[in-house]
């Protein structure tokens, strides 16, 4: 198959600025942002590591996030306990729910950018 993996998101921002600002101090994501030790930077890049990537589409009445918002984003995360930890000395608000978490799926954490969209994060399990 040629697709080889997602190649970028892009969304609408009122401030898009200040947004991409937000994303690469809490979360290190976007452009100028590494997480493949490998790789160098690149101001219009994020250079991540590969690895799986659900993409499905939901019902269009699901309330698995906010109805009035078209997608949210599921980051992979290495250590969700502290990257919690960091977004909570920064007020950002976070949910948990037990049901949410796995031992065969993983871990979960939800938050929402400076303009309500919900982004879920994601520890996978460790392998046994």
């Amino acid at each position: 198959m040629p697709v080889l993996g997602v190649g970028g998101l892009f969304f609408r921002s009122r401030d898009p600025e200040a947004l991409a600002a937000w994303y690469r101090k809490h979360l290190n994501v976007g452009g100028g942002c590494i997480a493949d030790p490998k790789a160098e930077a690149n101001e219009w890049v994020w250079q991540t590591l590969g690895g799986p990537m659900v993409f499905a589409p939901f019902k269009a009445d699901s309330d698995y996030f906010a109805a009035d918002k078209q997608y949210m984003i599921n980051f992979r995360v290495s250590d969700l306990d502290a990257l919690l930890a960091d977004l909570r000395a920064a007020d950002v608000e976070i949910i948990t729910k037990p049901e949410w978490d796995d031992p065969q799926v993983g871990r979960f954490a939800r938050i929402h950018d400076p303009e309500g969209n919900a982004i879920e994060l994601w520890e996978q399990p460790t392998p046994s």
